[in-house]
């Protein structure tokens, strides 16, 4: 695809988040997480602010944990090739109601915008399937991306795993709550659980 053809990202975060209903949103480190923010700060959302490479693992444990409730983990390609050992993991678990979106501008927005390895031959989706989750795609249009986040709603048939080629605008910061205990006290009581 033509760099000059990818897709806004905070258009992108707000087409799959626009009808997220009850649910948990895991974002990842750096833009991903801004871009959640943007959409609509959510007592449901769960900001990873310094956890890089965590958010497909913190998602896995939700899902698991919360299996009658979406959870949809959206994160960038350099935080999830520092762990895709949990697309392994994953792909052995099965959980049905667990959906990976990756946002992929082929750099390292947070170091200095350097090319990630999804600008040469890593390719997020292939891994994705070798390890085991059958539902990898790659999407392109804003069409596949409202047709994909009706299906972020389905508890069964995950996992599920996309990634979407986005441009690599440096937005201004869509800041949330930057303190982790009220982010997980809120997100507790946003499902039914007492303060910690």
């Amino acid at each position: 695809m033509s760099k000059a053809n990818l897709l806004d990202r905070r258009s992108v975060v707000a087409s799959l988040l626009a009808e997220r209903k009850d649910a948990i949103v895991v974002g990842g480190l750096g833009a991903s997480t801004y871009d959640i923010a943007a959409a609509g700060d959510h007592d449901r959302n769960l900001y990873l602010w310094g956890a890089m490479g965590g958010a497909v693992m913190i998602g896995l444990g939700l899902a698991l944990a919360q299996p009658g409730l979406p959870v949809v983990v959206i994160t960038g390609d350099g935080e999830m090739l520092m762990g895709m050992g949990s697309l392994a993991t994953v792909g052995l678990q099965k959980p049905g109601n667990l959906t990976i979106v990756v946002l992929d501008n082929e750099v390292y927005g947070e170091t200095g915008g350097q090319a990630s390895h999804t600008a040469g031959t890593a390719d997020l989706v292939g891994i994705a399937r070798a390890c085991g989750i059958a539902d990898a795609r790659a999407m392109a249009t804003m069409p596949d991306i409202e047709d994909f986040a009706r299906s972020m709603q389905d508890l069964s048939s995950g996992p599920r795993f996309a990634s979407i080629k986005i441009d690599s605008a440096n937005l201004e910061r869509a800041l949330s709550s930057r303190d982790g205990t009220f982010i997980v006290t809120r997100i507790r009581g946003a499902l039914g659980f007492g303060p910690i």
